[in-house]
């Protein structure tokens, strides 16, 4: 079963730009050539419109051939001309550029968050390295802050602008994180004045952890806008708030956080995928661990101050 936001972004392809294009084509009559001139139209409009990215081409090509591989298992066409015409490939598309904030900036961040309402979403989000959708389908009943741990089971999305329950991006995304003192007293403190501020106002308590006035989630929108106001005020570079999730993966990796304990906080498919998303990281931890194994085989010294190997040419090299 589809989840609600990737059966949303089917139907707004279809109905954007496959429909448009293909519509009126019969399925025995469609050809590759079809396609391939839908594909060239997308990422270069003659019509004024704006280009699509080769990415979301591709996206569009994937919606075509797996719609024309039903049609083909339910005896509609004999043959799939979507395996046949030539699309944007997937090696080609180049990657979205993630951004990380660095240590000092992140800590900026988080000065100027702090006072906003919103200050232990933003925190959690630095510190754990979830993503939006997994922060704001937090609810208390998914914290256990006795022993500082905190489970991801659901997300929120915005589709249309409404929100719905999600189960998970990935099958490593309902997990578990161990959250650090620090985090545990934010939390602490912000279900403290939580119930207080419910109590005072009566309102009915669903157990969101983050919610807005009339207890509901808070709005995956309204938590960006928040963030980029924030980061604009501090002067700091914008990223994206899912760049957080980005800071965090590469501050752990460059402390030297073993890969597969950042692959299961962050809840990726495989450490495989952590490795490629931060590869970037890698050479700079490449030359450490150089120097460390150096450290490890360097010569002893000899009693009395003497030494052995690359000490003793040195100093033939000196006086000669």
């Amino acid at each position: 079963m589809l989840a609600t936001s990737t059966y949303a972004g089917y139907r707004r392809k279809i109905e954007r730009h496959i429909l448009p294009a293909l519509g009126t084509v019969g399925l025995r009559r469609l050809r590759p050539n079809h396609l391939e001139a839908l594909y060239e139209e997308l990422l270069h409009p003659t019509d004024g419109h704006a280009a699509l990215a080769p990415k979301t081409v591709y996206e569009v090509h994937l919606v075509i051939c797996g719609a024309l591989g039903d049609a083909v298992r339910r005896g509609l066409i004999s043959r799939n001309v979507a395996a046949v015409a030539h699309a944007p490939r997937l090696r080609s598309i180049p990657k979205v550029e993630q951004q990380a904030w660095t240590a000092d900036q992140l800590r900026a961040f988080l000065r100027a968050a702090m006072g906003h309402r919103l200050f232990p979403a933003l925190w959690l989000a630095a510190t754990t390295g979830v993503r939006r959708s997994e922060l704001l389908g937090l609810k208390w009943s998914d914290v256990d802050l006795g022993v500082a741990t905190m489970s991801v089971n659901r997300g929120i999305v915005a589709v249309g602008y409404e929100l719905h329950e999600s189960r998970g991006k990935t099958a490593n995304a309902r997990r578990r994180i161990d959250l650090d003192p620090t985090t545990v007293s934010i939390l602490g403190g912000w279900r403290m004045w939580q119930h207080a501020e419910r109590a005072a106002v009566g309102l009915e308590d669903h157990g969101w952890i983050f919610a807005d006035s009339e207890g509901k989630p808070v709005h995956p929108h309204a938590l960006s806008q928040a963030f980029e106001r924030i980061a604009r005020r501090a002067g700091l570079p914008v990223i994206r708030l899912h760049d957080l999730r980005h800071t965090h993966g590469t501050l752990l990796i460059k402390a030297g956080v073993p890969v597969k304990v950042v692959s299961e906080r962050l809840g990726h498919a495989t450490p495989a995928f952590t490795i490629d998303t931060y590869q970037h990281v890698l050479p700079g931890m490449q030359a450490d661990a150089a120097r460390a194994f150096e450290q490890l085989i360097a010569p002893p010294v000899l009693p009395g101050g003497g030494s052995t190997g690359s000490d003793r040419l040195k100093r033939r090299k000196k006086t000669a």
